[in-house]
């Protein structure tokens, strides 16, 4: 059975609520597919207006501008995707199944076999995940990074890398480093997919075919490879 996510922003983020109007709506739900088709820097919120029949200004009215924007969507995604580590691992006791289960959720892999809903309050997940793939390290990169923190505009994220830490830990307890390794296990999901599109001698994987042993997700095998040899190994 599928189930869908209704997700509470931080008030920060808006000058005034999209889920409060319809017109605030099709800013955020065609903002994402403006944004996934021709990226964050050629996005314009006149382009944007030019696609849902709007005016400019009446975008102003919401966010403040389009960094705004992009930060919205993508603290919108990490609360998405924390939600669905809670619910894919809430009633598993084997905490390496919990992390193998995080591991595709990262990649947004067998998300149907997995009963999770690629539309949840009408947001095109696949969409919001390539701009979080292409884009997110440019909502927090910037020189107003610390401001934006105290307003607790990434604590979404936090909260994801916190909750995965946990798992971390249930399996190796004592591990001193789980936090550490839960947000470079994101970063690394993301940063190597990107670079399979755009960079592909920074890393292993042929988008186009199979990686060298034959793996048909070698990427996925890579993140396990790299999450497990670090618990499996370590000492202290």
């Amino acid at each position: 059975m599928e189930y869908t996510v209704v997700v509470r922003m931080n008030g920060k983020l808006f000058l005034r609520d999209p889920e409060s109007s319809e017109l605030g709506r099709r800013i955020v739900r065609q903002g994402i597919q403006l944004m996934a088709e021709i990226g964050f820097e050629e996005m314009t919120f006149r382009k944007l207006a030019e696609r849902i029949n709007t005016k400019e200004a009446s975008i102003y009215r919401y966010f403040e501008n389009k960094h705004r924007l992009l930060v919205y969507l993508v603290a919108w995604y990490w609360q998405w995707l924390e939600y669905q580590v809670l619910f894919q691992t809430n009633n598993l006791t084997d905490s390496r199944e919990k992390l193998e289960r995080i591991l595709k959720l990262l990649l947004l892999k067998d998300l149907s076999a997995l009963n999770v809903s690629t539309e949840a309050d009408d947001m095109d997940i696949p969409a919001l995940h390539s701009i979080v793939i292409q884009e997110a390290s440019k909502a927090y990169l910037t020189h107003h990074v610390t401001e934006d923190n105290r307003e607790q505009l990434f604590k979404p994220y936090k909260d994801l890398c916190s909750r995965i830490a946990g798992i971390i830990l249930e399996y190796r307890p004592g591990y001193p480093y789980a936090r550490s390794r839960a947000s470079s296990l994101i970063e690394t999901a993301h940063y190597q997919a990107f670079f399979m599109q755009h960079l592909p001698s920074l890393t292993d994987f042929d988008p186009e075919s199979q990686n060298p042993v034959g793996d048909k997700d070698p990427l996925l095998t890579f993140l396990r490879h790299l999450l497990f040899s670090s618990l499996d190994t370590a000492r202290f």
